[in-house]
């Protein structure tokens, strides 16, 4: 038989029983299954702090991997020796509010910011970001170029982008969130990718 833990009473000098403490575990979270867009559009409505968009911490933003930063280096070096002839004036244009157009197919990702009317401020595709073969239509790709075009953008001043997403590539989720993760505050989502009705017929079922 187990033995009780007991203890003296100093005021009746008789032995007492402990009580045992009751400790509360709190049972483990399950991993969080895979989030569709409508589920990226809740958590991102969800972050925010009296009805006002949450503000990531620019003070301390991600850097892109070394291999990322040489191809990017190089490719501009790259132009500027191809535009040193033909020189435009640069007009210093702010834009503090946007568009987020995200295309996502099952080989390749792009983003593309523009201000309202539509007018490129920045884009980026896996290619341009050194990707090669399968590994431009991956999460982690449209991650990076994501942060490339948002890097750009900020020279413009852009702050809040509406998100136009098209496509169903494996990308389309992580560029949302990267928008966010980089300090763009996203006021919507929207899906814009296309859906037959009627349209062409389809294949026959195949015999086996």
């Amino acid at each position: 038989m187990a033995k009780k833990d007991t203890t003296i009473d100093k005021t009746t000098d008789e032995p007492r029983a402990i009580e045992p403490e009751v400790v509360k575990v709190e049972s483990e979270v399950a991993a969080e299954p895979r989030v569709a867009v409508e589920d990226a559009i809740v958590s991102l409505r969800d972050e925010r702090v009296d009805n006002k968009p949450l503000k990531t911490n620019l003070s301390q933003p991600e850097e892109l991997p070394d291999s990322v930063k040489k191809h990017l280096e190089k490719k501009k070096t790259e132009r500027t020796e191809s535009k040193k002839r033909k020189r435009k004036k640069k007009v210093d244009k702010r834009v503090s509010v946007g568009r987020a157009y995200v295309k996502a197919s099952y080989n390749n990702t792009i983003v593309t910011l523009t201000d309202r009317e539509g007018n490129v401020l920045s884009w980026a595709s896996a290619g341009v970001a050194g990707f090669k073969g399968p590994k431009k239509s991956t999460p982690y790709a449209a991650q990076i170029i994501t942060r490339i075009a948002v890097e750009k953008a900020k020279e413009y001043g852009l702050s809040e982008v509406a998100v136009f997403v098209r496509g169903v590539g494996t990308g389309r989720e992580s560029a949302i969130r990267a928008l966010n993760a980089n300090g763009l505050v996203v006021t919507g989502i929207k899906d814009l990718t296309p859906l037959p009705h009627g349209g062409c017929r389809p294949k026959k079922p195949r015999r086996v």
